[in-house]
């Protein structure tokens, strides 16, 4: 089992900027690869992004491209999400998940563990 616990959301003016966290235990955290994911009310769950085992590669979706960062820090058991120029769309509730695999998968029934979300609010 992996534990994964998100932190790091909270109201935010547009154009402004958060930092989400996702830490884990239970596993060796180096061996799963880590997608972001958020759902928006009244929507679906959709990927935002996702990092490699290593860090060494990433993935977006189009409409965060050039605005979200993700990066790991392995040693903390920590992923994070650095989101930039924060628009009303990016308002949603943010995941973090995790799951075995080489590449990042973008479908959400392929990731195995899951956090309870961190809110994220964008004003206007």
């Amino acid at each position: 089992q992996v534990q994964l616990v998100e932190s790091g959301g909270g109201l935010v003016q547009a154009g402004g900027s958060l930092k989400l966290s996702c830490v884990a235990s239970g596993r060796t955290f180096s061996n799963y690869v880590m997608g972001w994911f958020r759902q928006a009310p009244g929507k679906e769950r959709e990927f935002v992004a996702g990092i490699t085992r290593g860090g060494t590669t990433t993935r977006y979706a189009d409409s965060v491209k050039g605005r979200f960062t993700s990066s790991r820090d392995n040693a903390k058991n920590t992923v994070y999400l650095q989101m930039n120029s924060l628009q009303r769309e990016d308002t949603a509730v943010y995941y973090c998940a995790a799951v075995q695999s080489r590449t990042v998968p973008l479908g959400q029934s392929f990731y195995d563990y899951w956090g309870q979300g961190t809110q994220v609010t964008v004003s206007s």
